[in-house]
């Protein structure tokens, strides 16, 4: 039996996923249900929202590389073309801003002004 990426990449998360998923999981923040690993089309995104039509994606470093940007942007386009709005954030926001990433998050959502 094939395993699905998706059930790969959930169970391989990096540190920085971890630390989100752990302020996202259960409804945790602004009772919103968000779910990791999320297929769009081809594309996986790193956290989805579906009520919201929220995608949030954490880059590392190698995201800053010329054809690495490339490739986020035909993901992000084709995203935002199935209805969905993207929230990127860097790793490194992960670690020094949490409580940031989380604001904007709920902002973005209606949920705080």
């Amino acid at each position: 039996m094939k395993t699905h990426i998706t059930k790969i990449l959930r169970k391989n998360q990096t540190p920085h996923e971890q630390k989100l998923w752990r302020n996202l999981r259960g409804r945790r923040l602004g009772s919103l249900k968000f779910r990791r690993q999320f297929k769009i089309g081809k594309y996986v995104a790193d956290f989805c929202c579906l009520k919201k039509k929220l995608v949030i994606e954490l880059d590392g470093g190698h995201h800053a590389d010329d054809s690495q940007v490339v490739k986020d942007e035909k993901k992000q386009q084709y995203i935002e073309s199935q209805g969905y709005k993207v929230l990127r954030f860097w790793n490194n926001e992960v670690d020094d801003n949490i409580d940031g990433i989380l604001e904007r998050i709920l902002v973005t959502c209606g949920l705080l002004a």
